[in-house]
């Protein structure tokens, strides 16, 4: 990564398709651990959100890899009974949208049911962060 720039890679549906759940969460381990960001143009199902935070607990280290910044948007659902009282169902089905980061780097500043707005820390407030933590 440049020192001037933050690394975003748009991840297509039609790869993460070809990976089966562990070589899911490797690719996206690997990338945020080289301090890019992912967005992932069809997200998790909430069963693999929660295998890739298990994973990255096994993988935390202070001094090299704090964690990761995990956010989806949930496809809105009215199929079953609280998604047509609701019109979504917030657990249960696949995020349309999954942005991950690492922790040190990217905030989420806000979501509703349409967006995810994110910030990226600069090298010095990331680093500040870490130091205040």
């Amino acid at each position: 990564m440049s020192e001037n720039g933050v690394k975003i890679n748009l991840v297509s549906k039609s790869m993460l398709d070809e990976m089966s759940l562990q070589e899911k969460i490797q690719f996206i381990l690997t990338e945020v651990k080289q301090d890019v960001i992912l967005v992932l143009e069809e997200g998790l199902e909430p069963d693999e959100e929660a295998k890739l935070i298990e994973s990255t607990m096994f993988e935390i280290d202070p001094e090299s890899f704090v964690g990761i910044e995990m956010e989806s948007q949930r496809e809105m659902e009215a199929d079953s009974i609280i998604g047509k009282l609701f019109q979504r169902t917030p657990y249960g089905s696949r995020a349309s949208m999954t942005v991950v980061g690492p922790a040190d780097k990217l905030r989420t500043v806000y979501k509703d049911g349409n967006s995810i707005e994110a910030m990226v820390l600069e090298k010095q407030t990331a680093e500040a962060n870490g130091a205040a933590a």
